[in-house]
């Protein structure tokens, strides 16, 4: 007789769905407070879950918290510069990196592939090669970033149902758990 073996499941940092969606908003919602609050869940995800954290929380944490640290009016002009810069170089370099390590592909070719805006390469060219560019610039890229990390990632993995009613909270647990092997090896 042959036994039906149940799925593997995977082993992920958050204690389920609700956490990740109060999570996710957080990080989106625009208060300074709750977006702090998110961050700190995400340091503490990132403890439990170390290097295997999906680049795309990391990434959406570190831009984040340049917003935040933006709107406390605590850092001047240029370290907010060096602070998005950071988080935006960062970005581009994880999200291009496995596909740089198969073959030499200009970035710019990397980011029309998986849709990032050429302008957005051109500000991380300018961040590590060039002068640093205005402080407007750097929040516009870490605006466009964070969205296509909301578009891309985000509601990916919660299925674009945020705010919908759930009637099988275990199936769509599953799911998120399912969703977070995107991470380092497959979110592109």
């Amino acid at each position: 007789v042959r036994r039906r073996l149940k799925p593997l499941r995977t082993v992920v940092a958050w204690r389920g769905r609700a956490e990740w969606d109060q999570v996710m908003v957080g990080l989106y919602c625009g208060d300074s407070r709750l977006q702090q609050d998110a961050l700190d869940r995400v340091s503490a995800w990132k403890s439990r879950y170390g290097p295997k954290m999906p680049l795309a929380v990391d990434c959406t944490a570190e831009l984040i918290r340049c917003k935040v640290l933006d709107s406390s009016g605590r850092l001047k002009s240029h370290e907010l510069i060096l602070s998005y810069g950071l988080a935006l170089v960062r970005f581009v370099n994880l999200i291009t990196e496995r596909k740089q390590k198969m073959a030499s592909i200009p970035l710019r070719q990397l980011a029309r592939e998986v849709d990032i805006p050429i302008w957005v390469v051109d500000l991380r060219h300018e961040l590590t090669h060039g002068k640093l560019p205005r402080l407007a610039l750097c929040r516009k890229g870490c605006d466009v970033v964070l969205d296509w990390l909301r578009k891309t990632y985000w509601n990916r993995q919660l299925g674009n149902n945020l705010c919908e009613g759930s009637e099988n909270e275990e199936e769509e647990q599953e799911e998120v758990e399912a969703n977070a092997e995107l991470d380092n090896d497959g979110w592109k």
